[in-house]
């Protein structure tokens, strides 16, 4: 079996790994919305509730046989008549599917080329398993009125493969060819990603695979790169 059908299963696998959950559909939602997640407070230890958010509040419900049933808090969102401290945070994990690109890629130095940090066209699909956390927080304005917003922080990590391009010519081959182009790869590895509320922004590490019969003399071949990468959520 070629390297590239090996690097093709590899991704194929981990991807369908990640969509097996049969709550695929629910977990893949990012956004701060009604749903199921993990409630945490300083003086207790972590519970599963749901919350039921709107413009104004958060009603948070706990749980029996896995169903909300109980309202146990209710959380301002805006304005408010009083200030309260909420030591509470919630979080949720979900299926994260991105379009990215590696805007950066630095490559250590091999053989008699200095270290480079290349900028070639690149785009990758990743998958991978995103943690979001928030926070409901509290502050007076100079006007004296009672705001509260919520805080939004989030990490993912996981696989990505893709199409790139890469430069051939006689300094990345060892004078192994007089010919200089730039010839298409396959770029895959591991990323992890911060997030934000419009785009993920992370690090990533892996390998290129030559699509043509210079792989051979190509002095990256099988050398490891590490880039600065850029996504926007499909999901």
């Amino acid at each position: 079996m070629s390297k590239l059908k090996i690097i093709s299963l590899l991704f194929i696998n981990s991807l369908a790994l990640f969509c097996s959950c049969s709550t695929i559909e629910k977990a893949s939602r990012h956004g701060f919305e009604s749903g199921y997640y993990k409630h945490s407070l300083k003086s207790k230890k972590t519970e599963k509730v749901y919350l039921k958010i709107t413009d104004k509040d958060v009603a948070v419900y706990g749980l029996e046989e896995s169903k909300p049933r109980k309202l146990t808090m209710t959380l301002p969102i805006g304005e408010a008549d009083s200030l309260y401290v909420i030591p509470s945070r919630f979080s949720k994990t979900s299926l994260d599917i991105d379009i990215t690109s590696v805007l950066l890629k630095y490559r250590p130095a091999t053989d008699n080329l200095q270290p480079q940090l290349n900028t070639d066209l690149n785009v990758a699909l990743y998958a991978g398993w995103r943690h979001d956390y928030y926070w409901i927080v509290g502050r007076k304005d100079p006007m004296g009125i009672n705001q509260y917003k919520i805080i939004k922080r989030g990490f993912d990590f996981g696989v990505i493969a893709g199409p790139g391009t890469t430069f051939i010519g006689p300094s990345t081959t060892n004078n192994g060819t007089s010919k200089e182009y730039n010839a298409l790869i396959f770029e895959y590895g591991i990323a992890v990603f911060l997030e934000t509320n419009f785009a993920s922004f992370g690090l990533a590490t892996g390998y290129d695979y030559l699509a043509n019969s210079d792989r051979s003399i190509w002095i990256y071949d099988n050398k490891p790169w590490v880039g600065f990468m850029i996504g926007i959520a499909l999901n």
